[in-house]
């Protein structure tokens, strides 16, 4: 039977007195009436605060039941293997978890998310394959207890989507997401070909962390100019008779954000305003990284032409990341919001001393 032992490198990821002294600073720090005459800035102490007091318990935790199921071991009792063998299984489960979670350190990474996703050329194909990513990333919140909320939508025209924008809602939303950020190639039997020939169709999946005022972003009211219009729909009673749908232009980016989804036109602003600070942040980031980048001589931009993963379903079944050579066999499962496996390996790509052996 294989036992459990937690690598040094692991312990040393998480870095138990670095933690352990902030967590002194910060209870310090709580216990000081004067924190609260910023109640901004002491409701995020007391959110790190306790994020950081249940991170270390839980460590110490998965510490002390390895440590109970060594010692079990040791008795060498044929009686004790079956609970072992689950014991074993149970924490190397909860410690795969806790480590992945480790490399979601960035500013961002513990929040919520803005998911966009837009058809690419090939129309009624890759509006359809469009529909199909909405529905796998809609399972796969659902599956881990993540709330979700459309905040924009345009319909194809025949079937499926040419855009969505998904507010997905949940801890470490953001971080994990990010490992999907890219462009998706589907190949298959099309449905809407007469001759049914096989086709290949691409969408866009942008991700954005949702930020609030406190993000550094601010969004003068004289650098926006603000339309609003009737929201489209498929006929009958989904067409608004009223000019309810905003489109808000950022001028001095160029950037433009529309929201329709809601009937109130102050919600639909609110959406879009949502979605504009976070692409603003994202332009940021992209101009640092640039920069950054390209004084390392290795700045590539996500474009059309580089997709990230490609779903094979005709002639043969495959789902492979490109990034990381991750592929299984099961698509079905895949499309139907099993797609963890490949967010960890992402995730553990860009961390190499985080890698399971």
């Amino acid at each position: 039977m294989k036992l459990l032992k937690p690598s040094p490198s692991l312990w040393c990821i998480f870095d138990f007195p670095a933690k352990e002294v902030e967590l002194q600073e910060l209870q310090k720090k709580s216990e000081d009436p004067a924190l609260w005459e910023v109640p901004s800035e002491a409701q995020k102490t007391m959110k790190r605060l306790s994020d950081l007091r249940s991170e270390i318990d839980g460590w110490k935790s998965i510490q002390k039941l390895t440590q109970e199921t060594l010692e079990l071991a040791e008795l060498q009792a044929e009686s004790l293997a079956a609970d072992l063998e689950k014991e074993t299984a149970a924490i190397e489960k909860e410690v795969s978890s806790r480590e992945l979670k480790t490399l979601l350190s960035g500013p961002y990474d513990k929040g919520n998310a803005l998911l966009a996703i837009n058809s690419g050329a090939g129309g009624t194909e890759a509006m359809d394959w469009a529909a199909m990513l909405e529905r796998m990333y809609l399972r796969w919140a659902e599956k881990r207890g993540y709330s979700t909320e459309i905040l924009d939508f345009t319909e194809g025209e025949e079937a499926g989507i040419k855009s969505i924008t998904i507010a997905v809602n949940g801890l470490y939303a953001y971080g994990y997401l990010r490992a999907e950020k890219g462009v998706h190639r589907l190949v298959r039997l099309s449905p809407f070909d007469a001759a049914h020939r096989r086709h290949t169709s691409f969408a866009q999946l942008e991700v954005l962390p949702e930020v609030g005022d406190d993000a550094g972003i601010q969004i003068s009211p004289e650098d926006i100019r603000i339309d609003v219009f009737r929201s489209s729909g498929a006929g009958g009673q989904n067409v608004q008779k009223n000019a309810t749908a905003v489109r808000i232009t950022h001028i001095p980016s160029g950037l433009v954000v529309s929201c329709q989804n809601e009937r109130s036109q102050i919600q639909n602003r609110e959406n879009a305003l949502r979605v504009l600070r976070a692409r603003l942040l994202e332009l940021k980031q992209e101009e640092q990284e640039k920069q950054m980048a390209e004084l390392r001589g290795e700045f590539t931009k996500n474009e059309w032409g580089s997709q990230i993963r490609s779903y094979v379903l005709h002639p043969y079944q495959m789902v492979k990341d490109h990034r990381t050579e991750y592929e299984t066999g099961n698509t079905q499962a895949v499309l139907d919001g099993e797609i963890d496996d490949f967010i960890e390996a992402y995730l553990r790509s860009r961390h190499p001393v985080a890698r399971t052996n």
